[in-house]
């Protein structure tokens, strides 16, 4: 056992790790793990008190960057054909737009044009209405005049309430002129001129005997005021197409609440 003992002290002076300069190899220092350990508590209760610090709004933003901020690398069919409908629908508007302002290629013909889109405006057409029910004298005049200014408010009302809602702007930076502010048409989709002038000549061509002539006249009074309307720069073609959609389904909907000359009678009393 005595000899034991000389010979491992022998091997360890022998043994190059066991020299002052290789210790850090064989185990860390004690101030190292301590300081190491200091920062990482340092660190937490830095983390901690900045949690506590931020709000619990700025904490959900910071939780939903990275999901807003990823890139969605693999489109829909859907979503690609829509922006490239999208695309396309607002590259033929602006190419469309030849009078969208006096350096236009067709800017001297704006007044013309802008007088052919105040023919489909709402308000010429409710007093003109009014005046007409006021001197008209037949029963059946009343009744087709008294539906005719329904349609017009409702064409008014529910056209506006979609343009809120859809709140798209036109392919030009064109401000609304005062008759569109007080029938509320500010937005582009869907094209109220268009609408109107849809249910228009839907209704006329149902209520009112007319001549062929007449008829064709009035389908195309429709199709260029409709057309002007992206000229002049205020809608897209597709504003235009769904404006005269909506215009028919207007219709439809005064044909089903139809009011009987007993009601318009009733109503005209009231007035």
């Amino acid at each position: 056992m005595p000899a034991s003992q000389p010979r491992s002290r022998a091997r360890d002076r022998n043994n190059v790790l066991n020299r002052a300069e290789f210790l850090s190899l064989n185990q860390p220092l004690k101030g190292n793990q301590e300081s190491r350990s200091s920062s990482r508590k340092q660190s937490g209760q830095a983390g901690i008190a900045g949690a506590q610090n931020t709000s619990p709004k700025e904490r959900r933003q910071s939780q939903q960057l990275p999901e807003e901020d990823c890139m969605q690398l693999n489109p829909s069919f859907k979503g690609i054909a829509f922006n490239s409908l999208l695309a396309i629908d607002i590259c033929m508007s602006k190419r469309l737009g030849v009078c969208a302002n006096r350096a236009s290629s067709w800017g001297g013909a704006r007044s013309m044009i802008n007088l052919l889109g105040i023919t489909g405006h709402g308000i010429p057409w409710i007093a003109g209405t009014l005046i007409c029910l006021v001197k008209s004298s037949t029963l059946a005049g009343q009744e087709v005049l008294m539906n005719l200014l329904l349609a017009l408010l409702l064409d008014i009302m529910i056209v506006a309430g979609l343009q809120k809602l859809a709140k798209r702007k036109g392919p030009y930076d064109i401000s609304p002129g005062l008759l569109d502010y007080l029938t509320m048409d500010t937005y582009a989709f869907p094209a109220g001129h268009a609408s109107r002038v849809a249910m228009l000549s839907k209704f006329f061509l149902n209520h009112l005997v007319l001549a062929i002539p007449l008829r064709i006249l009035l389908v195309l009074w429709a199709l260029c005021v409709g057309l002007s309307r992206v000229m002049i720069g205020r809608h897209h073609i597709t504003d235009v197409l769904s404006g005269f959609v909506f215009g028919y389904l207007q219709f439809r909907l005064v044909e089903l609440i139809w009011m009987s000359s007993n009601t318009c009678q009733m109503l005209i009393s009231i007035w």
